[in-house]
């Protein structure tokens, strides 16, 4: 059983002479995609998870033949977390590279970032590790999706909260594009459900030293705080809050990156909540789950992760719609494609998409980080 490493082994990179360009033409050969993503820095951990799943996927899909003849072959670019770099990189890999389409890239001010460049090529956007609801409303028909949106699973959150008697909370946001867009659904959630807010605390990207912050949250005797922050942010709160004596609830959004914030807490993590928005990786109870772990083992991938399961989903559905689109696909085709799977079973996991909504799911749960970092669903 061979075993690939998340970074070492790329599918080939080798130019595609039948790949697409800006000019649409349908494709012959091999169907080339470009993420980018921040393979380097503080978030390298979420990049890593999320190619790892769909190198996972496509590679169990090639050898089986790949989808309508055609195999799949993912290219890379590190954006380092910056969005000028995102669209940067994004251009090279349309116009250099001859991308047939964009996928998995990485947080919400780089996906922005990338979108003028994907849409003023015509190339398609598909499944963004983001909720933000500016790259869902008004539709851009270049961008599809694959995970529920920042106001779906804030609700969902509060909801949670709330019905478990936490009526009053603090919120930690991350202070960026990705943390703006979050709070204002998390505010937004907590307005409707008539939860109190009593402190708010905004964070640099993965800044660390944070008592000044927790003592600042935890003045307003929360019963809950919310962490819309990366996993070494939230990490360092959680322990430096509890180190303070607060022992209220900590509940993360996904963007935290389950395991990654289960990682770096060690025992200190066992209690703390997350919500996600992709189907549980260590569950056998669905056809997707199965899939999922029989892929990973046979590829020798040790662990699993929430990230490689989005990276596993985004490039299943993508596939289907590759199947829709015919043995010579183009873009419009795909789009096409894409828009008519109305409720299309993924093993256990529906996505839909219409000419006016590319939401694909809505789809929230909670879980929970127990003893020893292993979560509880």
């Amino acid at each position: 059983m061979r075993m690939f490493s998340t970074l070492g082994v790329f599918f080939s990179t080798m130019a595609v002479a039948g790949a697409a360009t800006a000019a649409d033409p349908s494709v012959t050969g091999t169907i080339l995609l470009g993420q980018v993503a921040p393979f380097s820095g503080p978030s390298v951990k979420l990049a890593e998870e999320y190619n790892l799943g769909a190198r996972t996927y496509f590679q169990a899909l090639n050898e089986r033949g790949g989808v309508n003849g055609h195999r799949v072959e993912l290219r890379t670019r590190d954006d380092r977390y910056d969005p000028a770099e995102t669209a940067r990189q994004a251009k090279a890999l349309i116009e250099q590279d001859g991308v047939f389409a964009l996928f998995g890239t990485v947080g919400t001010g780089t996906t922005l970032a990338a979108v003028p460049v994907a849409t003023a090529a015509g190339v398609p956007l598909f499944a963004p590790s983001t909720g933000a609801e500016a790259l869902r409303t008004p539709l851009n028909r270049q961008v599809f999706h694959v995970r529920a949106g920042y106001h779906q699973e804030a609700d969902y959150i509060v909801e949670q909260l709330s019905t478990s008697g936490l009526r009053s909370v603090a919120v930690l946001h991350q202070d960026d594009a990705f943390g703006k867009a979050a709070l204002e659904s998390v505010t937004r959630a907590l307005t409707q459900r008539g939860v109190k807010n009593v402190g708010m605390a905004a964070v640099e990207r993965d800044a660390t030293e944070v008592s000044d912050i927790a003592r600042k949250l935890a003045a307003g005797h929360p019963q809950a705080v919310i962490l819309i922050a990366s996993y070494t942010s939230s990490a360092a709160l959680i322990k430096t809050m509890k180190k303070q004596g607060y022992a209220g609830q900590f509940v993360a959004t996904s963007y935290v990156g389950g395991k990654s914030l289960a990682d770096e807490l060690g025992g200190e993590g066992s209690g703390v909540w997350i919500s996600e928005v992709v189907p549980f990786p260590w569950g056998e109870g669905t056809a997707l789950q199965r899939e999922y772990n029989q892929a990973l083992q046979r590829a020798g991938v040790p662990h699993r992760s929430f990230g490689s399961m989005e990276g596993f989903l985004a490039a299943k559905v993508f596939t289907e719609g590759l199947r829709r689109a015919g043995k010579e696909p183009n873009r419009a085709r795909l789009i096409a494609a894409l828009e008519s799977m109305q409720g299309w079973d993924a093993g256990g996991y529906r996505i839909s998409y219409s000419p006016t909504d590319h939401a694909g799911t809505h789809r929230v749960e909670m879980t929970m980080i127990g003893p020893g970092g292993k979560f509880v669903h």
